[in-house]
């Protein structure tokens, strides 16, 4: 199997046809063709620095946010302490193409295709998504309607919160994945949202729960 080394992002990576890697993130949607110029190696064939005349095409599968990784940094004998969350933003592709001699990828119409259809099915997700929440219980009679009551959220991020628009539990507990991910980055809140479980939070003060920070107290 034909197999080639490309460079992107400032990285190097070794693929074949079908494979399926994730990459620092480029600006294209999902279902487009991307293609990459930076071709180290071909086979046998070895570039000084780039095989001439060689493309490696993918296409664009999904770009999203992986997993919050934590940094801890501690200074010794200072009583130093941080701990901090990153979450990078990586794009996923699979090769569906290693060319040489200076040909182009053979697979536009198909992805274009591939692309108007993954647009008519996202609304339908959407929709899904947003009517699940409604699905809940109902919200308790009574209850204190105040960010703050959230473990973890104080005066300094309920004016963030309000700069942003968010002033109720419930816009939190409807919050989506995608909302998630952009109040986050936005805010730059470093991973607390999910780690803190801002969303479970909020459903257990609506239906009417005694707030988390002091059930733990107790």
């Amino acid at each position: 199997m034909t197999f080639a080394v490309i460079k992107t992002g400032g990285k190097q990576y070794k693929v074949a046809a079908d494979d399926v890697i994730k990459i620092e993130k480029l600006d294209a949607q999902a279902g487009d063709i991307v293609t990459f110029d930076q071709v180290l190696m071909v086979g046998d064939t070895i570039g000084a620095p780039l095989v001439e005349g060689a493309l490696v095409a993918a296409e664009l599968l999904e770009t999203k946010k992986q997993k919050t990784v934590i940094v801890f940094k501690k200074r010794r004998r200072h009583n130093s302490r941080r701990r901090n969350g990153h979450r990078q933003l990586l794009t996923t592709v699979r090769i569906t193409e290693i060319l040489t001699g200076g040909k182009k990828p053979s697979v536009k119409a198909a992805a274009k295709a591939d692309k108007s259809e993954a647009v008519a099915e996202k609304p339908a997700k959407k929709a899904e998504a947003k009517a699940a929440p409604k699905a809940d219980a109902a919200p308790a009679a009574e209850f204190k309607d105040d960010v703050k009551l959230i473990g973890g959220v104080g005066p300094a991020l309920e004016k963030k919160l309000a700069a942003a628009g968010i002033t109720s539990l419930k816009q939190i507990a409807d919050w989506t994945a995608e909302d998630v991910a952009k109040f986050d980055e936005e805010l730059n809140f470093k991973g607390r949202i999910e780690r803190e479980e801002w969303i479970a939070q909020a459903k257990d003060l609506i239906a009417g729960k005694a707030p988390r920070a002091k059930a733990d107290k107790e």
